[in-house]
């Protein structure tokens, strides 16, 4: 993959930097004890605009190995997001909700949330180092612009119960930690099971299309003007299709 560097090493270290991305959602916290709805919905635009650009590079790469493979493994990472919303029903909180709600159940379960999300995402980040150092970067890039409102979300119910930045920033990178921890198994597997590679971007594709549409979305637009948040994710996905030309 590069040289002079292990190749797992190498994934292993991008996945934790889209952990500790999720520590940055501590940082307005330095300056304020609540978060603004507003501002909280346009970072969800932005990361939803940057990972629909994403989804289209690991469509993309896929195709090239196998179509109805990426298909395939678009609908399993649809189904896999399906299943993890049907295990948290009820349980699941939205940015937004949890500007005003504090208590530890609050917290736990946030953390808890998180946790399970980032599974899917550790495993995106791995497929798609399957298709070339290049390609794994922009995921990169786009899964860890998404952590940071959810670093928001974890601080926004723990700043408010006198819980210092520091612990906030902690205990956002923790809920993400199953990124790097997903991100080299799954690189091995596609690196050792070749045919595999279409059916694994398929699914990174699958899982991140899905979240952009069921979650980020849907929040973005529910707390901040529609114009502004169609605006917003349709600049950040033309910016990172052209990047990703650029290449």
């Amino acid at each position: 993959m590069t040289d002079g560097m292990n190749p797992s090493l190498l994934v292993f270290l991008y996945g934790l930097a889209t952990a500790l991305a999720t520590g940055l959602g501590a940082i307005p916290f330095l300056w304020m004890r609540s978060v603004e709805r507003r501002g909280a919905a346009l970072a969800n635009a932005v990361a939803a605009g940057l990972m629909l650009g994403a989804c289209f590079g690991l469509v993309s790469e896929g195709s090239g190995y196998g179509r109805w493979q990426t298909v395939a493994g678009g609908l399993l990472g649809v189904l896999f997001i399906l299943a993890t919303q049907r295990i948290l029903a009820g349980r699941e909180p939205s940015v937004a909700d949890v500007a005003d709600e504090a208590g530890a159940r609050k917290v736990l379960l946030m953390i808890v949330v998180m946790t399970v999300h980032s599974f899917a995402e550790g495993v995106a980040v791995g497929a798609a180092f399957g298709g070339g150092v290049a390609l794994g970067g922009i995921i990169t890039v786009a899964i860890a612009v998404h952590n940071i409102p959810e670093g928001l979300a974890i601080s926004a119910v723990m700043r408010p119960r006198g819980a210092s930045v520091a612990s906030c920033a902690l205990w956002s990178v923790v809920s993400s930690l199953p990124q790097p921890v997903m991100a080299v198994p799954a690189y091995l597997f596609v690196e050792s099971f070749r045919p595999a590679l279409p059916w694994a971007l398929g699914f990174a594709a699958g899982a991140m299309f899905f979240m952009v549409f069921q979650e980020l979305l849907p929040d973005a637009y529910e707390d901040a003007p529609r114009p502004q948040v169609g605006l917003v994710t349709s600049l950040t996905l033309v910016a990172m299709v052209l990047f990703q030309r650029s290449l």
